[in-house]
C-alpha cells in the first residue's frame, strides 16, 4: 500500500543525517511545544501532543466535509474517500495484509471488549485465557468478566527482572486455551514484550493472542505480520493523532466474530466491527499522524530516493531514528534519577535500555508520589502518580496501588534538556527533605 498524495494534511519536514535525530525540526512540528510558559510534557503515556498536520487535517474535515458517510454529493463522497485513505494508512502503519482488517473506533478499550465479548459467546472446550499481572486494567479486567460466561483465566507473571518471558507463559497454555492477552509494552515500568515468542507458544497450542499497542505505538514499529498476532489494538492520541482507536485482526478471525450490527451493515469486516458512527474528523486526524511519521522517515535519508520507496519503508526508517534517540533519553533519565536517589521500578539497568522504551515509574525515599508531581506541576513539568491503571503491577512491586509511584513517560519530541531540568527539580526536593 503506497502513500497517496493528501493535499492539506503533507508536511515538509527537511532532510536530516541518519546519524543525527532532527529534534529542533521535529519540535517544531508540534505547535504545543513552543507555548509559554515552557512546559514539559512528561505524561505522554496519558497522552501525545499533535503535530500540526494533524490539527490542520481536523479543521479542513470540519470546515470542508463535515457530512456522513454514503451520500452521492461530492462532500459526503469525500468522507469516504478519507476514511479509504485513512484505512490504507493505518494498515501501513501495522503492516497488516489487507486494509479490510483495520476497524476504527473510540478507543482500545472499547475494541478490547468487544472482541472479549464475541470471544464470550462462543467459548466451548477452549475456555481457557491467559492474562497478565503486568497490563493496563483494560487488558486484563475486560478478559476477567468472562469468567461469569464460563471461562478460567491463568495468570502469566511479571518477573523480578520487570518483564515477563515466553518460558513462563509455556506450562499456562494447552488444548484449553482460547487466548493469551498481553501487553506490547507495559505503560507503566516501560518494558517491552518478545510478543512474537508468546505468539508461538500459543500458536503451538492452537491459542490465540491478543495484544495491546497502545503503548508501544509511539516508540517503535508495529507489524502484526513479524509478531504473528490475531488481533491488535491501539489508540490514536498516544501516537500523535487525536482521540480515537483501532483494532486489527486477522481477516478471518474478524468474519467470524459474532458482533452487533444493524441489519443494513454487511456481516464482514471492517463495516461489522464499526458498530454505529465514529468520529470521522478523528480518523482524518489519526491519517495526518501517519502522514507526519512517513515524512519524518523520508526525511532522514537526505537523498531523493525516499520519494520512491514505499510508506512502510519511511515508516520503518522514522521508527528505528525514534528507537535509536529515544534510547538516549532513558539512559539520561536513568542517570538523573540514579543520582536523586530514587527507587526505579523494573529494569534500570543501562544495559538493558534496548528492552525499554523511555518510561519511567520511580518514587524518591520518604516522599509521596503526589507531592512529588505537585512539586513538578509548580516548575511547568507534567508528570503522573498513582496505578497507572496497572493497581496488579503495582501490587508485585509492593506498591499501594492508593499511592503507586510517580512516572515520567517520554516520546521523541523531548529533550535531553528537559530531562536534567526534570533532574534538577528533583535533586531540590531531595535536598528539603
Amino acid at each position: 500500500m503506497e502513500a497517496e498524495s493528501r493535499g492539506v494534511l503533507n508536511a515538509d519536514i527537511p532532510a536530516a543525517s541518519s546519524a543525527i535525530f532532527p529534534i529542533e525540526t521535529v519540535r517544531a512540528a508540534f505547535p504545543a511545544l513552543s507555548r509559554p510558559p515552557g512546559f514539559v510534557f512528561f505524561d505522554n503515556a496519558a497522552g501525545a501532543q499533535v503535530p500540526q498536520v494533524v490539527l490542520d487535517a481536523v479543521n479542513h474535515h470540519l470546515l470542508e466535509c463535515n457530512v456522513q458517510r454514503g451520500g452521492r454529493y461530492a462532500k459526503s463522497r469525500d468522507v469516504d474517500d478519507m476514511v479509504l485513505r485513512a484505512r490504507h494508512s493505518v494498515a501501513d502503519l501495522v503492516n497488516a495484509r489487507d486494509v479490510s482488517e483495520i476497524a476504527f473506533g473510540m478507543n482500545a478499550t472499547s475494541f478490547i471488549r468487544l472482541v472479549s465479548l464475541a470471544i464470550g459467546q462462543t467459548l466451548d472446550e477452549r475456555n481457557e485465557i491467559v492474562v497478565t499481572d503486568m497490563d493496563h486494567e483494560a487488558n486484563v479486567a475486560t478478559w476477567l468478566a468472562l469468567e461469569r460466561s464460563g471461562a478460567k483465566v491463568s495468570w502469566w507473571k511479571v518477573r523480578d527482572d520487570g518483564n515477563l518471558h515466553a518460558d513462563d507463559l509455556v506450562p499456562l497454555v494447552s488444548s484449553k486455551t482460547r487466548l493469551v492477552a498481553c501487553t506490547l509494552a507495559s505503560n507503566a515500568i516501560g518494558s517491552i514484550v518478545d510478543v512474537a515468542a508468546a505468539a508461538r507458544v500459543a500458536h503451538a497450542s492452537g491459542a490465540e493472542i491478543f495484544l495491546d499497542a497502545v503503548h508501544y505505538g509511539p516508540h517503535g514499529l508495529i507489524d502484526v505480520q513479524a509478531f504473528d498476532c490475531d488481533y491488535l489494538v491501539c489508540s490514536g492520541y498516544k501516537i500523535f493523532g487525536p482521540h480515537m482507536g483501532f483494532l486489527w485482526g486477522r481477516r478471518e478471525l474478524l468474519e467470524k466474530l459474532p458482533t452487533f450490527r444493524e441489519d443494513f451493515i454487511p456481516d464482514e469486516p471492517p463495516g461489522k466491527i464499526e458498530a454505529g458512527t465514529f468520529v470521522y474528523e478523528n480518523v482524518a486526524g489519526m491519517d495526518a499522524a501517519v502522514g507526519y511519521l512517513e515524512t519524518l522517515g523520508r526525511g532522514l535519508t537526505g537523498n531523493d530516493a525516499a520519494k520512491s520507496e514505499s510508506r512502510r519503508s519511511a515508516l520503518q526508517r522514522a521508527f528505528e531514528a525514534i528507537r535509536d534517540y529515544e534510547e538516549s533519553l532513558s539512559v539520561e533519565m536513568l542517570r538523573v534519577l540514579k543520582d536523586c536517589g530514587a527507587v526505579i521500578y523494573g529494569m534500570a539497568e543501562e544495559e538493558r535500555i534496548g528492552q525499554r522504551v523511555p518510561t519511567l515509574s520511580f518514587n524518591l525515599p520518604n516522599v509521596p508520589p503526589a507531592r512529588v508531581t505537585e512539586e513538578l506541576a509548580k516548575q511547568n513539568i507534567g508528570a503522573r502518580d498513582g496505578h497507572m491503571y496497572s493497581p496488579r503491577l503495582m501490587k508485585r512491586l509492593g506498591l499501594a496501588p492508593e499511592s503507586g509511584a510517580v512516572r515520567a513517560s517520554l516520546v521523541h519530541y523531548n529533550t535531553v534538556h528537559e530531562v536534567r531540568r526534570f533532574g534538577r527539580v528533583l535533586a531540590e526536593m531531595k535536598e528539603s527533605c
